[in-house]
């Protein structure tokens, strides 16, 4: 199973959210580059990085602090505030690996056919889930949509994996949501299945590998020092 490393954005600074909150933010960093410089020196793959302020504002911000991440050297996937091709195409030439689409998928799902045909094997969507149902625009709004029916029109568009997180445990150290994460990515295989919110323990990587999730993120547990990055490879087997 493959680890990213997660920097979430808020202010320029690296932190934390609790199921989506940015009232209940964590501060950890204000220097982001050096964070991703350091997941870099780790061995980190590829990094998982978003921007919380875009999100909520459906619009690029922290520009500098993503120039400061780019700058680390590790392949970054990037979302928070994508919603057209043309960021999509600013963001591939100035160095961002993957892309991520979100609310996207809900309100534009022809712009995301597009950019899977034009981008293939770089465009991941985020499938958020809120009490069973989908939620967009920085998780603040609500839709009827189910998340498994989503992910599947997804993988169909051509997306190159399906990042899926249940807001409930985003943050919270509780454990993964093993028994969703895993029927999708049974569902969706061979695209890639990437388990977000709530890994809180190397028994919960251990636990996502043997059910067969590909990737996983993982955000406050190594800010908080439960495990490094280092000992979640091994436990993931992905180094």
């Amino acid at each position: 199973m493959t680890i990213f490393p997660a920097i979430d954005l808020l202010g320029g600074k690296v932190v934390r959210l609790r199921e989506g909150r940015r009232d209940l933010a964590t501060v950890y960093s204000d220097r982001p580059g050096e964070i991703a410089a350091g997941f870099a020196a780790a061995g980190a793959r590829r990094i998982h990085v978003v921007d919380l302020d875009g999100a909520f504002a459906g619009r690029r911000e922290n520009l500098d602090a993503v120039a400061q991440i780019i700058a680390a050297g590790a392949p970054l996937q990037l979302g928070g505030g994508v919603r057209d091709l043309a960021t999509c195409a600013r963001l591939f030439e100035a160095g961002i690996d993957r892309v991520v689409l979100g609310t996207a998928m809900v309100k534009s799902r022809a712009m995301v056919a597009e950019a899977c045909g034009r981008w293939p094997g770089r465009i991941v969507i985020a499938v958020d889930a809120r009490g069973g149902k989908v939620a967009v625009e920085g998780w603040a709004e609500a839709t009827e949509l189910d998340p498994f029916d989503l992910a599947a029109e997804a993988a169909e568009a051509g997306c190159a994996a399906i990042l899926f997180t249940d807001i409930a445990r985003d943050g919270t150290s509780v454990g993964p949501n093993l028994e969703s994460t895993a029927r999708l990515a049974r569902a969706l295989h061979p695209v890639e299945v990437i388990a977000s919110g709530g890994i809180a323990s190397l028994a919960d990587l251990r636990g996502l590998a043997l059910a067969g999730v590909p990737s996983a993120v993982i955000g406050r547990a190594l800010y908080e020092g439960t495990f490094t990055l280092a000992e979640a490879f091994v436990a993931a087997g992905a180094q």
